[in-house]
Order: C-alpha cells, then structure tokens, then sequence
C-alpha cells in the first residue's frame, strides 16, 4: 500500500499513530476520528471540527510510547486548553514532536486490546486480550494463526480468563462481539497482505456503546 511504501522511502521503522489508523481504516475498522496539525491554530479549528472533549498526542514516525514521554493531554475542553496542550506537546525536549494529532475523546471503562505478530514459522498471527495497562500486567491474551474464520474470532473471545469484561458492564451494553469479530479478522488480513509489516498493536480497543473502535494503534515495518 502506498502508506506503507511511502514509510519504508523515508526510512521510517514504524508508521505514526495517524498513519497506522488510517492503514487500518481501509480495512474497514473503526478508528477515531483525528486530524493531524502542525500549528495552534489549526489544533483550534481541529478541535471545534471534531468537537470537544478532545485529545491531543505528540505525534510522528519515531514516537511509538506516548504515555511514557508525557506526550498526550487528555479530556481538552475548550481553545485556551488546545493552545496550552499544544505548546506543551510541541516545546518536549525528549523527542522530536513532528506534528501533533488532535482526536475526539472515547470514553469507557472497558479497555481491548488486538495485534498481529508475525512468526517465522507460521507467518501473521492475531492476539487478543484485556487492554490498557492490564495487558502487561495480566497477560491474559491468546492467539490464532491468520487467516481468521469469523468462528476463530469469537472463539478467541471465549478464551481469555477476563471474557466477562464482555458481557453487560456496570450499566453499559454487551460488547457487539460480530464487530469484535470482523476488527480480529480484519487485522489478520492486514497482515496477509502486506509482508512489509511485522506487528500490529491497537491498544486500546474501547467500546463506547459496545461498539469497538481503535483508540491508539502503532504499525511496526520490516525492511
């Protein structure tokens, strides 16, 4: 695919977070909807397009742990907050802040997380599991070797200690398992058709509405 060509020219290792949802997206899964801009004032007009609450991250090729580098600035509710946040963002001294993405703020309680890693011996294979912080904390995920049935993907939700988290939560609706399914087959046909890439992390996959829709996803390339 073109994004993808167009990284590996650059040299680039990974594709930034904007350009991994919009690979993504052509393979039809739910994706915030964000801008990417590299002045206040267009963060502004980014922001009143979408519609607060918003969210604005550091953004850029080589920046893939965000959290870590303090680069996102959650909950933003008005201009004086986007100018403030986008300042910040821009003035980081411990990396390079290309550009900034603005995006509209998911909330939900409930965190998913899904990926693709490629192995030597079987090629693309799908996990799934509990998001956010619990990912590395619980370890509670599994795999299926891609191509996925739609079978293979409900499957896999079975199979996770923390299925429940599924299920009707805390006055919310049940998680829409067929979208669930058709995000999980999805990103094993990403990973089918192009061997460039050798890892997927969307996390996390939240679910306003029982809905899934990747909230954060970095796509890592192999030369």
């Amino acid at each position: 695919m073109k994004i993808i060509e167009d990284a590996l020219k650059k040299g680039a290792k990974t594709l930034s977070e904007f350009e991994s949802k919009k690979l993504l997206a052509e393979y039809g899964i739910r994706v915030t909807n964000e801008k990417t801009v590299s002045s206040e004032d267009d963060a502004v007009k980014a922001a009143e397009e979408i519609g607060y609450p918003v969210v604005l991250k550091g953004s850029g090729a080589e920046i893939s742990h965000k959290t870590e580098l303090d680069l996102i600035a959650l909950n933003i509710r008005d201009e004086g907050d986007v100018r403030k946040a986008f300042n910040k963002l821009t003035s980081n001294t411990d990396t390079n802040v290309e550009e900034v993405l603005v995006q509209q703020m998911v909330k939900g309680h409930r965190e998913l997380v899904v990926g693709m890693t490629r192995d030597m011996q079987f090629g693309p294979c799908v996990m799934f599991g509990l998001g956010g912080i619990f990912t590395e904390i619980l370890e509670d995920i599994t795999f299926r070797v891609a191509p996925l049935t739609k079978n293979d993907a409900l499957e896999m939700m079975n199979e996770i200690r923390g299925k429940k988290i599924l299920d009707p939560f805390r006055g919310k609706p049940a998680v829409d398992r067929d979208e669930l399914a058709d995000l999980l087959v999805a990103v094993g046909q990403v990973g089918i058709e192009n061997e460039e890439i050798s890892e997927i992390d969307i996390n996390p996959v939240k679910v306003p509405g029982g809905k899934p829709i990747a909230v954060d996803a970095l796509v890592v390339l192999d030369k």
